[in-house]
């Protein structure tokens, strides 16, 4: 549900969706304001001519003879049985004598203009037909009696309605196209979106190889992707060029420092215990096998780096490899009087090269053991989270790790304050860190001055 949710609102925030959402809102305010003017100008148009009809027929009304009046009013009210008609015959006070027009409304003026009024201001409640509005006219005739006559406008309103339609159907037949139109026309621009996202999770991941995926459109995602290929082959470039000097500068020094070490070693077994150079000697070999060491760390990095590894991958139970570790640090944790706890939750399987995860986990525990004073604690647990993840873990009650130097602690040769005195060259976690990467595992650093928790999050095989 979460990623539909995700899924939906890319989609209405794509370039195409809005500009298709737009355009439609463009062609719907066009559009009603189009009807809106036909509308006003048709009403107009049918109100006016109504109203010069009412006139021409009151004209009418007032040269007929007194005895012919009403029936001529009854055949008016017949012969216009398309709206609903409507006469009163009011003496010189103004007291109603005959019709359906029961009142005169105060604002009508007599032998003025036609006058537009509720129908119920006029029309007696027992003759009400409609609650329309009308439009009446009061004329006065040569015996000086008032002739009022009223009718509904159920053209122009019928009209209206045709046009309010017109108006509904048009915003209809505008925005479900255009809601379908833009469904469709985004299919496949979410579709390259998602191949896009997929190349860059593998490029984020370290595989330099991996590039932007282009079609044969060639428009502006297809123009993008070519600029961040071609910036991702410069690049790959690059970063080959410099790998390329570090392991060369790490190989050719590791061979001469070896003989290096060779002879001194040589000069140290011909020396007698009394001479007074064995001692400077055996400090010199000292540091040799340190710098060979960092050397070997960083050449063991660069070769975890390649991604080409991963298919090498098998199914690992965590079980056996934290039993395995825990039985190989065992023996240190009991020299330095530690406690060291495994708790492993049986059944979790990973994919994984087993090797490099045991190297992993010894250098965490070996981390942590370095770290814990005497009569401290230090555990390797192995839980499962939710239905899809496996943490593996590794506990300590040592001094901790600062918030401000858990993200620095992988880079290689760093060392925080609390290892400034403690033997190592900084490379440990650097390489924990590789095989992480190169597993796709999820490193996390907790803890306080009481201690510190590190560990990974794996994706378990049954998940894959």
């Amino acid at each position: 549900m979460a990623n539909s949710g995700k899924d939906w609102s890319m989609h209405w925030r794509a370039t195409t969706s809005r500009l298709l959402l737009g355009y439609g809102l463009f062609f719907v305010i066009w559009g009603t304001v189009l009807l809106g003017l036909i509308y006003w100008e048709t009403v107009r148009y049918l109100q006016v001519r109504a109203d010069r009809d009412l006139v021409q027929q009151v004209d009418a009304m007032r040269s007929v003879d007194r005895t012919h009046l009403q029936s001529m009013l009854n055949d008016y009210v017949v012969l216009k049985g398309a709206n609903y008609n409507a006469w009163g015959l009011f003496d010189a006070h103004g007291e109603w004598v005959a019709g359906d027009v029961a009142r005169l409304p105060p604002t009508l003026k007599i032998d003025g203009g036609p006058l537009r009024v509720d129908t119920d201001e006029v029309i007696a409640r027992d003759a009400l037909p409609t609650e329309e509005s009308l439009t009446i006219i009061a004329a006065r005739l040569d015996s000086g009696e008032v002739l009022a006559l009223a009718h509904t406008t159920g053209v122009t309103a019928h009209v209206s309605s045709i046009i309010k339609h017109a108006l509904w159907w048009g915003l209809s037949f505008t925005l479900v196209p255009g809601l379908i139109g833009g469904l469709i026309l985004n299919r496949a621009p979410r579709r390259r979106i998602r191949q896009i996202e997929a190349a860059t999770q593998l490029i984020t991941h370290g595989d330099l190889h991996q590039r932007l995926p282009v079609s044969h459109r060639g428009d502006e995602l297809d123009r993008l992707a070519a600029i961040v290929n071609g910036m991702l082959d410069q690049i790959e470039r690059l970063m080959g060029e410099v790998k390329g000097v570090c392991d060369n500068i790490a190989h050719d020094l590791r061979t001469p420092l070896t003989r290096l070490r060779s002879q001194l070693y040589r000069m140290q077994q011909q020396m007698g215990e009394e001479d007074p150079h064995a001692g400077l000697i055996e400090r010199c070999v000292g540091d040799i096998d340190e710098v060979l060491s960092r050397f070997r760390a960083l050449l063991r990095i660069s070769e975890l780096e390649d991604r080409r590894r991963r298919e090498g991958f098998v199914a690992v139970d965590l079980g056996e490899t934290l039993q395995h570790v825990h039985e190989l640090y065992a023996p240190l944790a009991e020299d330095q009087q530690q406690s060291f706890e495994l708790h492993i939750e049986p059944g979790l399987l990973v994919q994984a090269d087993p090797d490099l995860l045991f190297e992993a986990l010894g250098n965490l525990v070996a981390n942590a053991i370095k770290f814990t004073p005497a009569d401290g604690k230090v555990v390797l647990s192995a839980t499962r989270v939710g239905t899809d993840l496996a943490r593996i873990e590794v506990s300590d009650s040592g001094p901790g790790i600062p918030v401000e130097q858990r993200q620095a602690i992988w880079q290689r040769f760093y060392r925080g304050e609390a290892g400034r005195d403690m033997p190592g060259h900084g490379l440990g976690l650097s390489i924990v860190a590789a095989i992480a990467k190169l597993h796709d595992f999820e490193l996390y650093i907790h803890g306080d001055q009481k201690g510190s928790r590190i560990g990974m999050d794996c994706r378990l095989q049954s998940a894959v």
